[in-house]
């Protein structure tokens, strides 16, 4: 796990997987509990902590991105679209940003 700091990618693995966790949470725990239990402090504070964690992730792909010299399609469609997408950071995770680990180590 100490060894995903080390990279870029490594750390960009590191972030999605926070943010997807985020969405998670804030989607299928704090919503409800706003909406069916009347408790909206969840939200309150799961919001931003999700939004920082979004931007972050973006802001990382981009410079990603440049770091690795990836084409603006791989960036754009295939890693910024499926972090919209609830679970897309786990796919890009294992469909794009791990196997590009595993190149990187060798």
């Amino acid at each position: 796990m100490l060894q995903l700091f080390k990279t870029p990618i490594g750390r960009l693995r590191i972030i999605g997987f926070f943010e997807g966790i985020s969405l998670l949470i804030f989607v299928f725990i704090a919503v409800p509990l706003k909406y069916w239990g009347g408790q909206p402090a969840m939200v309150k504070t799961m919001g931003p902590i999700h939004g920082l964690l979004f931007t972050l992730f973006v802001v990382t792909t981009l410079s990603v991105g440049v770091t690795y010299k990836w084409k603006f399609s791989r960036v754009s469609w295939k890693v910024l679209v499926a972090c919209i997408i609830p679970f897309g950071t786990f796919y890009v995770d294992k469909y794009i940003l791990a196997p590009q680990a595993n190149n990187e180590n060798r």
